[in-house]
């Protein structure tokens, strides 16, 4: 079937739902590391317990896309997964903050983890069935836009609380300012799911009398894990290549991610206790200058096609991450807050790349009944990265830096500084097999 050209607006709802599905990750990614803290972790001790977020990716992501593949309802095919996923991690969001304990706050990660990833796979398929080649890149490039976006809003709702003279903290000491973004946040990812499923309608399967012998050939846990498996088997060439460049980019952002904010606490602001004042307004600072990375990538979003006509897709992806490698460089040299600012610009620009320009090289080099198992797939060297960073690392950092070292985040984020680096130069291994002149919607 030759896909209609969509105008800008359809595009817009379509990845609308993004818009919520980053505030939940932002909230999550920007406060998780602190709110540990806050409960009594060490910060040797965080990696392990990031483990929910790459293990549920591993498991969740490749399956539903192979179950999605299969799907066909009044809601279609992706939709009725995103909704369902957006509805179960708007619970957990809500009740994440009133954690009592360091194990309760983890188990509720691994809920909130495995639903988030049961709406992200579809989603990401959701743009390849709707849209031909010539505006794939727009559609993901769309998604950065709003996944820039909800991770600024997520990013600041903590300081406008501050801003506001919202004070103190609940019984586990989590701060009323966390708490409340969180609870926000909540309301944010489904009403943005729903604004998606609500405005966006699918294509039914071309030929219905195939796909459903399909479905019945292939029905249950078992068929869609054999599905997975031979979709691995059979991994097109340009996919083995962008997995490598994933592996080290994705490597980088969770050093980034998991020690930002604490390495901006104790290197830049000189915290060194984790229940001091000083620490929480460091934690807060560092999640204001994520939301000036996020806000960088959504401005920056949508001049990336363009770019890309100009130039290529592996161009604007490769400068992107060394843009991303120099602004976490940059954190060892600074003792101004302010200037984190600039550093966060370079992330920005990465992040605006690494969230469309793989996934624009991808889709043209995948089969399209398939499109939802073997994005599944790809989602293994991102989280892969995590599994052995969260399992690894705290060995690792006791090991180089010492037990209780105040300066292991600081480190830690130099190390994902190097690993975008070397995610830029393998960029140059990549074959863009649909590689065109990028149509933009009107």
């Amino acid at each position: 079937m030759r896909k209609p050209h969509l105008s800008f607006w359809q595009i817009w709802n379509m990845s609308f739902g993004f818009l919520g599905i980053q505030f939940g990750w932002g909230l999550q990614m920007g406060n998780m590391s602190a709110i540990y803290e806050k409960l009594g972790a060490q910060p040797d001790r965080i990696p392990i317990l990031w483990l929910a977020a790459p293990l549920t990716g591993l498991l969740v992501q490749p399956i539903v896309g192979a179950m999605s593949d299969r799907t066909w309802g009044p809601l279609g095919r992706r939709r009725p997964y995103f909704l369902t996923g957006a509805v179960l991690a708007s619970a957990v969001l809500f009740f994440m903050p009133t954690s009592s304990s360091l194990w309760m706050a983890a188990g509720l990660l691994w809920i909130l983890d495995a639903s988030i990833n049961v709406s992200m796979e579809p989603f990401r398929a959701f743009v390849a069935d709707k849209l031909n080649d010539e505006q794939r890149t727009q559609g993901f490039v769309t998604q950065s836009f709003f996944i820039g976006l909800g991770a600024t809003l997520a990013g600041t709702l903590p300081l406008v609380f501050r801003w506001l003279g919202v004070e103190g903290a609940t019984p586990s000491g989590i701060p009323l300012t966390v708490k409340y973004a969180f609870q926000i946040g909540a309301l944010a990812f489904v009403g943005a799911v729903i604004w998606t499923v609500v405005t966006t309608s699918e294509y039914p399967p071309e030929d219905m009398g195939a796909f459903e012998q399909l479905r019945r050939q292939r029905r249950g846990l078992r068929a869609g894990v054999d599905e997975v498996l031979e979709a691995i088997r059979q991994m097109p060439r340009t996919m083995r290549q962008l997995a490598v460049v994933q592996f080290f980019t994705w490597l980088g952002l969770f050093c980034m991610w998991l020690f930002y904010v604490p390495a901006v606490a104790r290197h830049v602001f000189g915290a060194t206790d984790p229940q001091s004042e000083l620490y929480t307004r460091g934690v807060e600072w560092g999640n204001f200058t994520f939301s000036i990375y996020s806000i960088v990538c959504f401005a920056v979003a949508f001049a990336l096609p363009r770019l890309a006509h100009l130039t290529s897709r592996k161009t604007v992806y490769a400068v992107g991450l060394v843009c991303g490698s120099a602004g976490l460089l940059s954190v060892w040299m600074i003792r101004d807050p302010w200037l984190l600012l600039f550093s966060m610009c370079g992330v920005g620009i990465a992040w605006a790349s690494i969230l469309s320009m793989p996934y624009a090289i991808l889709a043209g080099a995948l089969p399209p009944a398939r499109m939802g198992v073997y994005m599944g797939v790809f989602n293994f060297f991102i989280v892969l990265p995590e599994v052995l960073q969260a399992l690894t690392f705290g060995p690792i950092i006791r090991g180089l830096f010492g037990a209780g070292n105040p300066n292991s985040p600081i480190y830690v984020v130099l190390i994902g500084a190097g690993c975008l680096a070397l995610a830029a130069l393998l960029v140059a291994s990549v074959d863009d097999v649909t590689a065109r002149p990028e149509r933009v919607a009107a």
